[in-house]
């Protein structure tokens, strides 16, 4: 059986290197004037969000049991 203590850790932690390179990714865009880099930073930021708030939603869930 799988031990799901920590994926709520995990999917946070994940999620929030995600949304940090597609903040550095979109501002790099920026400044090269590359804007398909640009959004491609900012999926990458809206994904980490999302895994973010998975994780999140996780540890609310585990906590109430």
């Amino acid at each position: 059986m799988t031990d799901h203590k920590n994926d709520g850790l995990k999917n946070r932690l994940e999620g929030t290197a995600d949304e940090v390179a597609g903040r550095v990714r979109n501002a790099a865009g920026g400044i090269t004037g590359d804007p398909i880099e640009q959004v491609k930073g900012k999926a990458q930021e809206l994904k980490g969000k999302v895994q973010r708030k998975v994780g999140e939603a996780q540890d609310r869930t585990r906590d109430k049991r």
